[in-house]
């Protein structure tokens, strides 16, 4: 389950817990209040782990990295078309007056976006998460609803969790 890079972890770490840290803050548009204090938690925990990712990826850059001059155009290519399709539906979302449904769009571009880096980046713990942040995504919608919640604070919390657990396991299998 572990990156075939120290330096590589170190990165998701940084940018997982980063991303992280943004999920919980959309969460904060509208939850109920008695999760506010949890989602700041939560983005303070996601930030500190991006931070330490960030440190432990400096001090580890000469180690090697999945990401060369042969992968590089690849990975531009899949998070270029991720950040095309994500701008495109959330787009057509909002011209549907369907705006409420965007943090669910992107949590599912980004989630299934995982699947073609975990082999580019030879990761396996990116096949996890972007089951998990697809699957979060599709039962957003849903239990949000059924619970009178918003759809950006349960696709919030569902993904700023999912990203700071693999953030967090990722910065442990760095310094373990």
């Amino acid at each position: 389950m572990s990156a075939e890079f120290a330096r590589d972890a170190a990165v998701t770490a940084a940018i997982f817990g980063f991303f992280a840290a943004g999920w919980f803050g959309w969460a904060q548009d509208d939850p109920p209040p008695s999760w506010r204090g949890w989602l700041t938690a939560g983005s303070i925990v996601s930030m500190l782990t991006a931070i330490a990712g960030g440190v432990l990826a400096w001090q580890r850059w000469s180690t090697g990295s999945a990401i060369d001059a042969t992968t590089a155009p690849t990975f531009g290519i899949i998070v270029g078309i991720e950040f095309s399709i994500a701008a495109i539906g959330a787009g057509i979302l909002a011209r549907l007056r369907k705006g409420d449904l965007i943090p669910a769009w992107i949590a599912l571009v980004v989630g299934v976006h995982f699947v073609p880096l975990a082999p580019l980046l030879r990761y396996p713990l990116l096949v996890v998460v972007a089951a998990l942040v697809s699957a979060g995504a599709l039962a957003a919608v849903p239990i949000a609803r059924s619970r009178g919640l918003a759809v950006s604070a349960m696709t919030g919390v569902v993904v700023g969790a999912v990203l700071l657990a693999a953030a967090l396991f990722s910065l442990i299998s760095v310094i373990s």
